[in-house]
């Protein structure tokens, strides 16, 4: 797992807030779009910034689920023909796609795996999202991102939505 994953102190970003930011995306977490989110983002405070990244590292957590995990690549197939499996870098792009696609479809897919699956696309990569933070801080400050977040975002870390693996480690 990641550095990244620790325990901080509270922090005063809302729900509202942050999904108003993710809306600066447009629905997608391209280059661009991103570039857009860092520079609003610089602009705020340095604990809104804190404050963004750890309600993104949430929203990701949430979805590391298997029941999304497991769900194979959406527009690929192996050399037979079968489905393609997610690698867990992949998963996370994904997540970070879901998460980039706003609010609305966040939700609704905790309820409908299946609208997770076209995030699952090689259309859609959401990589981008994860250097949000990095880039608005270090715009902020001066200084490089070197913080940890409440929640780890990384593939199999939300052991309650992997329940074979917190089994294993009971």
């Amino acid at each position: 797992m990641s550095d990244r994953c620790a325990i901080l102190p509270p922090m005063r970003m809302t729900w509202g807030d942050f999904w108003s930011l993710i809306g600066t995306l447009e629905g997608k977490a391209d280059r661009e779009g991103c570039g857009r989110l860092a520079d609003k983002l610089s602009r705020r405070s340095v604990p809104d910034i804190i404050g963004f990244a750890e309600r993104h590292a949430e929203a990701l957590h949430r979805l590391d689920q298997e029941k999304f995990g497991m769900l194979p690549v959406a527009d690929l197939t192996d050399r037979d023909g079968g489905p393609f499996p997610q690698s867990a870098d992949h998963f996370l792009y994904a997540r970070c796609a879901v998460v980039a696609a706003g609010r609305e479809v966040w939700e609704r897919v905790f309820f409908d795996v299946g609208a997770f699956a076209p995030y699952t696309s090689t259309r859609y990569d959401g990589e981008w999202l994860l250097y949000v933070v990095d880039e608005a801080y270090e715009k902020a400050t001066g200084r490089a991102w070197e913080r940890t977040t409440r929640y780890c975002f990384e593939t199999f870390s939300n052991l309650d939505g992997w329940p074979h693996l917190r089994d294993r480690t009971a």
